[in-house]
């Protein structure tokens, strides 16, 4: 009994070191800065959940490495208006294909699913007020530099 005990705490450790520590999406969307001319903003989030924790591969936009799938986190990242492609890989690589216009802000939820030997990370594409709902309680993971 007593080692079960200790399995379920050590599991629930392990896995809130999964989770994002950041500044919270509220206490930050003030300070975000504006947009530069001809750009557009890509908001990439995934809700803090125990299900596919583990599972956080890298997230690429047009095939350069963005930031990471992280359960309970966001970032996001300005880019010119135009055609974008968003992917992750596991044991497959899910895409999902949209088009930024200059000025225009859009918000791509990530969330696992389970695959054959691994989880997968799927895309989502939400409007402002469903996404801004959804991130006011994540945190914030830095980008990956790309540009």
């Amino acid at each position: 009994m007593q080692t079960a005990r200790l399995f379920v705490i050590g599991v629930f450790a392990l896995l809130a070191g999964c989770a994002a520590t950041g500044v919270k999406y509220t206490e930050m969307k003030a300070s975000v800065p504006a947009l530069k001319p001809g750009e557009g903003r890509i908001y990439f989030y995934r809700s803090a959940s125990m299900v596919g924790a583990a599972i956080q591969p890298e997230i690429k936009l047009n095939g350069v490495t963005v930031g990471s799938s992280v359960p309970g986190g966001f970032f996001f990242v300005d880019r010119p208006a135009g055609n974008y492609e968003a992917s992750a890989a596991t044991e497959v690589e899910r895409k999902l294909t949209f088009t930024l216009a200059t000025g225009e802000t859009k918000y791509v939820r990530t969330y696992p699913s389970f695959g054959v030997t691994v989880g997968r990370i799927n895309f989502e594409l939400l409007n402002a007020a469903v996404a801004e709902a959804q991130l006011a309680p994540l945190s914030h993971t830095a980008p990956t530099p790309s540009h």
